[in-house]
């Protein structure tokens, strides 16, 4: 070896000995699959996280007979539904977290392709989809025995296809839909039932759309960033007024139903600084005419690129970033450490019935704090196809619940590519690994706290067998996500740092800080509380922000 070679080896070795022993995850394969239910009976179309660590989900009541049946010999009669008029099995299930065990639901209406959010009060409500359920608003209130409750004509306008979004006074916005270029709200507190949205009409591919569940992220300013296709504005809802135009996304591809792509408002952090940043981070899609050229038969590669974009800044220009494989129907969920999991979903092809090919097995991290170039990390894959109608949420453990997969306009399951999938699975990020318990915070007080404020300084304590950098503590807000067609509906997540970090003994520590100042921040309601050190999060306590 040459003098020069080895005194760069012994340069290195010191810089690196130099730096503090932080163990960062950055492993190229990572995380580690469960699977826990090999059949809940029904196909996983929609998921939401209760408070109670219950997830309610469900698929559509026109698939025909789904594989659990309804408790009690209770039977739903319907005219109107061409697969089975009268249904005696279940379309919906209440799967319990922390007993592994799940319990048949039923849905009066057909829920296919509907949207919701939870109320500040905890209740799910749920609004559109099909047929007869094109105008329902539902409800369900976590408790061990409760059921779906209906209101027929609640909405002013047929929302299939639609997305909703939590307001800061504590409403939902109900936005778009198939044939609806317009939102509205519940509860009903305005005359008008409708507000025109022409952006959506403007965003339309003729024969195609490309802009259905359109991706709806509350901003800072307490204004709504809405994209559909390759375009987004920034809404002043309350006035009906487009306050911000922002540049079409560079290629110009399509990427809402149903050329599919995904997107999340990326963590919101330093809290308490006069101008708050968001940013908003879309990736995969179909190229344009993938819909069409898949209905021939030909299925093109999806997309395989991202956008990034900070909606704040006066003069906002999409960053453009590739990922390790293409992707379309994928999902992306926001963890507790501020990663984004990028999971499920189809390498060719677009949504619809039978038009998704080359399923992608393999999850990707997503490093939002990262140098471009090196934010995506492949994770370990499963084994089991997720293709067009599969469905993510984030539990209170940290671990991500994975469901769903129906690429057939009824349950199928034999003789088909992709037969309909019925398991739950687990996927469960490296920060879980074991080697990593003596970073782990555990919360021993408080066990959860209902009616915390605005702009409030708090603490809680927590139990860290290792070394505490008071550095690399912050506690987190998580919103649960409504998850259907490759969106999560009103996910969120608050990085509020810390205040200070105190020992107390025993491998004690009392962390505090302070809640957000706005509910434009912050819309009232449940959250996921964890705390976080070095990227490894605690098990997560429930806050109600009121």
């Amino acid at each position: 070896m040459s003098p020069t070679f080895i005194f760069s080896i012994l340069l290195f070795q010191l810089l690196f000995a130099a730096q503090p022993c932080h163990r960062v995850l950055t492993s190229a394969a990572d995380g580690r699959w469960q699977l826990l239910q090999k059949s809940i009976g029904v196909s996983a179309m929609h998921m939401q996280l209760l408070r109670n660590d219950r997830v309610v989900m469900f698929d559509r009541t026109d698939f025909g007979k789904s594989n659990l049946s309804l408790p009690n010999g209770k039977c739903l009669t319907n005219s109107t539904n061409t697969a089975l008029p009268a249904d005696c099995t279940a379309h919906s299930v209440e799967y319990n977290v922390l007993t592994n065990e799940f319990r048949a639901l039923m849905v009066q209406t057909d829920v296919w392709c509907s949207s919701g959010a939870i109320m500040p009060d905890g209740n799910l409500v749920q609004t559109g989809g099909f047929n007869n359920g094109e105008r329902r608003v539902r409800v369900f209130s976590p408790c061990s025995t409760c059921d779906w409750q209906e209101i027929p004509n609640r909405l002013a306008a047929k929302r299939w296809y639609a997305s909703n979004h939590i307001l800061p006074d504590g409403r939902q916005i109900i936005v778009g839909g198939r044939g609806q270029f317009n939102y509205e709200f519940i509860p009903k507190t305005f005359a008008a039932n409708t507000f025109n949205l022409p952006f959506l009409s403007e965003t339309n591919d003729r024969g195609v759309e490309n802009n259905l569940y359109p991706f709806v992220f509350l901003n800072v300013d307490g204004n709504l960033f809405i994209f559909a296709n390759n375009r987004a504005i920034l809404l002043d809802y309350v006035n009906n007024k487009v306050v911000k135009t922002y540049p079409t996304m560079p290629g110009g591809n399509p990427r809402s139903y149903p050329s599919t792509g995904s997107a999340v408002l990326l963590p919101l952090k330093n809290l308490k600084a006069s101008a708050i940043q968001a940013e908003v981070f879309v990736c995969g899609g179909a190229p344009k005419g993938s819909y069409v050229q898949a209905l021939k038969g030909n299925f093109i590669g999806a997309l395989n690129t991202c956008a990034r974009m900070t909606i704040t800044d006066p003069n906002p220009q999409w960053v453009m970033e590739t990922m390790p494989m293409a992707r379309v129907m994928s999902d992306m969920i926001l963890l507790p450490n501020g990663k984004v999991l990028i999971i499920n979903g189809a390498g060719s092809g677009s949504a619809g019935w039978e038009l998704g090919r080359d399923p992608v097995l393999s999850p990707v991290m997503y490093l939002p704090d990262h140098e471009i170039g090196s934010r995506f990390e492949t994770q370990t894959p499963t084994t089991i196809p997720r293709m067009y109608h599969s469905a993510v949420v984030l539990l209170r453990d940290g671990r991500v619940l994975v469901g769903g997969s129906n690429p057939h306009a009824f349950y199928n399951f034999t003789g088909v590519l992709f037969p309909t999938e019925l398991s739950l699975e687990a996927f469960s990020p490296a920060y879980m690994d074991a080697e990593f318990n003596d970073l782990r915070p555990t919360i021993v007080a408080p066990k959860s706290m209902f009616g915390i404020q605005i702009r409030k300084k708090l603490s809680v304590q927590v139990v860290i067998t290792g070394k505490v950098d008071p550095n690399l503590v912050s506690v987190t807000m998580v919103a649960p996500s409504f998850t259907t067609h490759s969106f999560s509906m009103n996910q969120r997540v608050l990085d509020l740092g810390n205040d200070n970090v105190t020992a107390s003994g025993n491998s004690t520590y009392n962390i505090e800080y302070t809640t957000p100042r706005s509910y434009n921040l912050a819309p009232a309601g449940f959250y996921l509380l964890f705390v976080v050190h070095q990227d490894i999060p605690s098990q997560a306590i429930w806050v109600k922000l009121r």
